[in-house]
């Protein structure tokens, strides 16, 4: 299985299926090996939190839950709609091609 997420940290996201379903939220992890992104505010989970030091509080935090990553799709900053990602090949400085996220509906790179 391929590690390439078409997802990076910073972008902004529409939920296509689950609970979240139609929410946007910015994405403020990628674990690609686990093929799973966490959304901002999104998947919100009850994590049980044992006090560490003396005088810290223990109990019940609300937390962000991981997503898979195929259950988003990225909103291009351009047209305002979730869509798709392509890879276009472009001459960076250096003279090498490299590969940048293209929207599928209207070739802005994202």
């Amino acid at each position: 299985m391929s590690n390439k997420l078409h997802v990076k940290k910073d972008d902004t996201v529409l939920v296509i299926s689950g609970d979240d379903r139609g929410n946007k939220g910015k994405v403020l992890e990628v674990s690609p090996k686990e093929g799973k992104v966490i959304v901002e505010g999104l998947n919100m989970v009850k994590k049980h939190v044992k006090p560490r030091k003396m005088g810290e509080n223990g109990g019940i935090v609300e937390a962000e839950g991981a997503l898979y990553a195929c259950k988003v799709k990225v909103i291009c900053p351009a047209c305002k709609e979730p869509v798709r990602v392509a890879y276009k090949k472009v001459a960076g400085d250096d003279g090498k091609a490299r590969s940048v996220r293209v929207c599928r509906k209207c070739g802005e790179t994202l």
